[in-house]
């Protein structure tokens, strides 16, 4: 992923050099469990742990005439260990470290992933919260259809980055999958039990039944789950892209100081994290295809995955890393105008309430539904057309006026009512905190 795009944590786990140091860590890992068995020299293993390093210009330098990473990798290792560099790489096939220490990798970036999401709906929460009064109109069809609040239109955003995080939880734990079986699986070179000793050591789950590699149903899970995260970004940035358009100007995204929108238009104010985020969340989607594609290899494997792998598993996550810290911030600056909102709703005519006053005709004796529809129809066509409020043209209505009062027609109009059990919809917030607050609790712990 390109520099501009890249939180430097992130990076740091999809880095060069990050990716030989955990592949350093499962070959120690092994020679450990390999002393205990009396397969390798305890003086060879305290040769590794004290010498070995990895020198990614040196491993390229390899490479250039061995044309395999792994081999340059172990070549160049066993360079700065001496001659006990020999006892590296005992019994394994390159498939056994290299997947075993991306499974590291995925984890590391996972969590993080996982912290970012808590990040961003912890700051929805405070949102929702916030504008859980702030009334506005619903739409449908990009047409007004009832009021709602902003509030409620957050905790929606904050439930839905919830459940996202829940699936990427779910695929994190999976993906931390690592093998230690062999060319084809069948543990032919070491036994079940160091793989279990090895990956028990390294926090990583155990394959049961691998090929060469481990199976890449997991894989595709993972950047499904990063795609369905991204899609809940997109569905936020898209709906700050139309509340922001000028016709409506509702929200706005921050606009810090000194910050300009147009080289050619000073007026210019436009939602460019929101573009931005949608951007990307396409790139994701494109990058959950290739995962799914990357499912069928042949036999008990071919390489056709690594090297879409090298690309769409640092990239999404990455990506995602940056997109959550972005929403995050989208969220916390956003500039919310309750007095628009309020006058857009005032621009409706007040034809958002056509359905209270439809089913305030259909509680009287002696009407049809079909006929109480065409009545309100027929007044909120005119109402629109026209550009004249809706309920002095109901009040006027011979057919409106035998069946209702003047009050039955205000109290139709009052949207305090339709939005009074906003309040009990916002206390379920009260359980999404709770688990994200349990969650840092055990992190401290663990800690």
């Amino acid at each position: 992923m390109i520099r501009r795009y890249t939180l430097p944590e992130m990076g740091a786990v999809w880095s060069e050099q990050a990716r030989f140091e955990r592949m350093l860590e499962v070959e120690v890992a092994v020679c450990r469990a390999q002393v205990r068995r009396g397969l390798v020299p305890a003086e060879a293993l305290a040769a590794i742990e004290a010498r070995a390093r990895v020198d990614v210009e040196r491993i390229s330098e390899i490479e250039q005439t061995t044309d395999h990473d792994v081999i340059a990798f172990v070549s160049q290792v066993a360079e700065t260990v001496g001659p006990e560099g020999r006892f590296l790489h005992l019994g394994l096939t390159s498939s056994d470290v290299v997947d075993t220490a991306l499974a590291l990798q995925l984890r590391a970036a996972g969590e993080r992933l996982l912290a970012g999401a808590d990040r961003l709906t912890t700051v929805l929460i405070a949102r929702a919260r916030a504008e859980a009064g702030t009334i506005m109109m619903g739409r449908t069809h990009s047409v007004h259809a009832e009021p709602t609040t902003f509030g409620l239109k957050c905790a929606g955003w904050a439930f839905e980055a919830a459940r996202g995080r829940e699936r990427l939880a779910a695929a994190t734990a999976e993906i931390a999958t690592g093998k230690i079986s062999g060319p084809v699986g069948t543990y032919s070179h070491l036994p079940p039990d160091l793989e279990a000793e090895v990956l028990g050591a390294l926090g990583l789950r155990v394959d049961p039944v691998s090929t060469q590699i481990v199976q890449r149903d997991r894989h595709a899970a993972f950047l499904a789950s990063i795609a369905i995260l991204g899609g809940t970004l997109e569905r936020m940035a898209t709906e700050v892209r139309n509340l922001q358009h000028t016709e409506i100007a509702e929200v706005m995204e921050p606009f810090k100081r000194g910050q300009k929108g147009s080289s050619a238009m000073p007026h210019k104010r436009n939602p460019i994290l929101s573009e931005r985020i949608a951007g990307m969340a396409r790139l994701l989607r494109g990058y959950a295809h290739t995962a799914l594609e990357d499912q069928p290899l042949w036999h008990e494997r071919d390489i056709s995955h690594s090297s879409a792998e090298r690309v769409i598993l640092p990239d999404a996550t990455i990506l995602l890393d940056y997109m959550l810290a972005k929403a995050a911030g989208l969220v916390e600056g956003l500039v919310v105008r309750p007095e628009r909102m309020r006058e857009n709703i005032e621009r409706g005519l007040g034809l958002h309430a056509s359905s209270r006053v439809l089913l305030l005709l259909l509680d009287t004796p002696g009407i049809s539904r079909e006929d109480a529809y065409a009545i309100v129809q027929r007044n909120a066509l005119r109402a629109a057309d026209e550009r004249v409020p809706l309920q002095g043209l109901l009040a006027t209505d011979a057919a409106v006026a035998q069946r209702l009062s003047l009050a039955d027609l205000d109290a139709c109009f009052d949207d305090a009512a339709v939005l009074r059990h906003v309040p009990e919809v916002i206390a379920r917030l009260d359980a999404l905190e709770a688990a994200i607050a349990a969650r840092k609790e055990v992190s401290r712990g663990a800690r």
